[in-house]
């Protein structure tokens, strides 16, 4: 069986090839997705899974991801991407700066479709945001994202991988494939 991650990052198509230990074939397409718009990672993620799948008509894999900060009402929310493009971790800090409450939640929504449909798998991930960036490791707001004692950055990659919201969403997306498509997966061994 083979199912096509279609994101920019080849490193994700390998992530999820990974998560499957070679029962799934899993390639990779960049497609220029437009970006729907919506407060709900998950619908956000529904959205590109119909579109990529209407263009490529083979099951696909999508994902989504917001930083979700309480002190700011949610921001960035799904517009994470564009907030760290736009101001930075730095500018996450700076907004964060007299707050004391410094709750946060990563969310990832992994949507598959087929030719049946779209379903949507989410992973969470709770943390805080830190007073100023720790760790050399990791990507984004990795650096001021604290999870226990460690920000995202300052945990091996090997231990960040199997505790991340991209992570869970993606055991759970693994777990409902399988039972789904275990015998497709059966005749193909």
């Amino acid at each position: 069986m083979k199912v096509t991650m279609v994101t920019s990052n080849e490193g994700k198509a390998k992530e999820v090839a990974a998560f499957f230990g070679g029962l799934v074939e899993v390639a990779h397409v960049a497609l220029a997705i437009p970006e729907h718009h919506s407060d709900d990672v998950g619908e956000i993620a529904r959205g590109k899974a119909q579109y990529a799948y209407e263009r490529l008509k083979t099951p696909i894999l999508v994902d989504d991801t917001g930083l979700f900060i309480d002190a700011l009402s949610g921001f960035p929310g799904p517009y994470a991407a564009y907030a760290l493009h736009s101001i930075g971790n730095t500018g996450i800090l700076k907004l964060m700066e007299w707050k004391t409450d410094r709750t946060a939640r990563f969310i990832t929504a992994i949507a598959f479709a087929d030719e049946r449909g779209v379903q949507v798998f989410k992973g969470t991930i709770e943390g805080r945001i830190t007073h100023a960036p720790r760790g050399t490791g990791g990507f984004g707001y990795d650096p001021i994202f604290e999870v226990g004692r460690k920000t995202l950055a300052e945990l091996p990659i090997e231990e960040k991988s199997t505790m991340s919201h991209r992570a869970r969403a993606l055991a759970a997306f693994h777990d409902w494939f399988i039972r789904e498509y275990r015998a497709a997966i059966d005749a193909n061994d």
